[in-house]
């Protein structure tokens, strides 16, 4: 668990911050008057069971969904018009259950996937610039402390965990400001899982605050700072990982208790 994180009410501009936001599908409310925060260097959890709004919450956060009404700021800068260019271009980056990776290139390949370096060559022609790609892939992965094989092995050589690293080096080699991460460990086993938790737990010490999604409680608690609870697509609550327990989620999920679990 990141121990640096702001205690709420901190002066600085969150990396997020969401008001009264909703997303209607005709009649259905996916999400109905949200409200959070994220601060800089932080980790955040959140929780609910299917159908609780947190697919939509991230999509809309990531630009992939615009919301029916409410508000949107990225460091400061409050979003106009939602899409993925604007989210990207103001540091969000998502890494989807999926990982959108191209299985058929090579791990370097893949962090640079849409954003190739290119340089002029002596005819003044644009190429893509192998060698320094995989110098700076070779600089970020030792960084993140991340140890795969040759970076020109195509990702179908990898195991569960290792393409999740991957993806998470991609969404963090451009410098982001916050990473939404939607069920990273949901392929992979406890044992399998934990280098990869470490590796979302180390990502704070640069900067990049980290909105974690998971049904793992448990990868929930050993992670996140503080966690929403999200129910019906509203927040249910809002607590400390550390002064929560699996049951206690699982009690606010189901709108056992507290409806508001105020921190304290």
């Amino acid at each position: 668990m990141n121990t640096t994180a702001k205690a709420s009410g901190a002066a600085e501009t969150p990396a997020v911050l969401v008001k009264d936001l909703r997303k209607n599908y005709g009649a259905v409310e996916a999400t109905r008057g949200v409200d959070f925060y994220i601060n800089k260097g932080e980790i955040v959890g959140f929780v609910g069971d299917n159908g609780a709004g947190k697919s939509t919450l991230m999509k809309m956060i990531a630009g992939d969904v615009p919301p029916s009404s409410g508000s949107i700021a990225i460091n400061g800068h409050v979003v106009e018009n939602a899409s993925a260019s604007w989210a990207r271009d103001h540091g969000v980056e998502m890494v989807y259950q999926d990982l959108a990776l191209c299985d058929n290139i090579d791990i370097c390949s893949n962090i640079f996937l849409g954003r190739e370096i290119k340089r002029r060559n002596i005819l003044g022609m644009k190429c893509l610039s192998h060698d320094e790609m995989l110098a700076r892939a070779h600089e970020l992965l030792s960084m993140l402390d991340v140890r795969l094989p040759s970076l020109l092995e195509p990702v179908t050589a990898l195991s569960g965990g290792q393409r999740q690293m991957v993806a998470i080096a991609r969404s963090v080699a451009f410098q982001p400001q916050l990473v939404i991460m939607d069920e990273p460990t949901a392929a992979l086993s406890v044992t399998t899982g934990e280098p990869l938790l470490e590796l979302i737990r180390r990502l704070p010490s640069r900067g990049v605050a980290v909105m974690l999604v998971s049904h793992r409680l448990s990868d929930i608690l050993s992670t996140a700072d503080r966690i929403y609870v999200l129910r019906h697509g509203k927040i249910a609550a809002e607590v400390r990982s550390s002064e929560t327990t699996e049951t206690d989620l699982l009690h606010l999920m189901a709108g056992v208790g507290h409806s508001q679990k105020a921190l304290s």
